[in-house]
């Protein structure tokens, strides 16, 4: 039995573009997945990649991309949000030689940008929940990304990043969070990145 929600959502969704939510923990790839679905199918980025943790502290977005694979095709406005922490300490910027005033600075910009994404689960259709293949995924961060999307009733698919990682470990993703779609990609190398999209117009389009 189809729940309201998803039967006003299915409706909503054939009259306008899909809002697609990015979201995840700092560092798992977000903007490099952001960007390698804005390079694939509009030719430019959505954002500056960084080693630092939270360079992305503000939601960044394209609007009007469209996938079209196999056939099927969906609209979507692609927003790549901040990472979500349980823990913001301005410290933690120190190792990457950030000055003092500087990393309390981007502490402050990393807190607001955590209570920007969260807000913006209100307005999202659908989520692309990243995670890092290389990391045990029973972390804080990811189930209560989950546990928000849920409780939301907001479509989301699973995207295992990093697997041209030697350590990479996929299958404990799969295995953590069955319920679930789960595509292992390479957001830097593009590998299985076509088995995303195809997920994406399937689940979303």
């Amino acid at each position: 039995m189809v729940s309201l929600r998803r039967l006003i959502y299915r409706i909503i969704r054939k009259k306008r573009k899909v809002k697609l939510g990015i979201y995840g923990a700092p560092n798992v790839g977000k903007t490099t997945l952001a960007n390698r679905i804005a390079m694939d199918w509009k030719g430019t980025i959505v954002g500056r990649v960084s080693e630092v943790p939270h360079e992305t502290r503000k939601v960044q977005g394209m609007e009007n991309v469209l996938i079209k694979v196999n056939g099927g095709e969906i609209a979507l406005d692609i927003l790549d949000m901040p990472g979500i922490s349980t823990k913001l300490d301005y410290r933690d910027f120190l190792d990457y030689g950030i000055d003092v005033i500087e990393a309390r600075e981007r502490a402050k910009e990393a807190t607001k940008g955590v209570i920007e994404a969260i807000k913006w689960l209100e307005h999202v259709d659908a989520v692309l929940a990243v995670m890092d293949s290389t990391k045990d995924p029973f972390n804080q961060v990811n189930i209560t990304i989950l546990g928000n999307l849920e409780a939301r009733g907001i479509p989301v698919i699973i995207v295992a990043n990093k697997i041209d990682l030697p350590e990479a470990k996929p299958n404990m993703i799969k295995v953590a969070f069955p319920q679930h779609p789960v595509i292992p990609i390479s957001a830097l190398s593009g590998e299985n990145v076509d088995k995303l999209y195809m997920e994406i117009v399937r689940k979303l389009g």
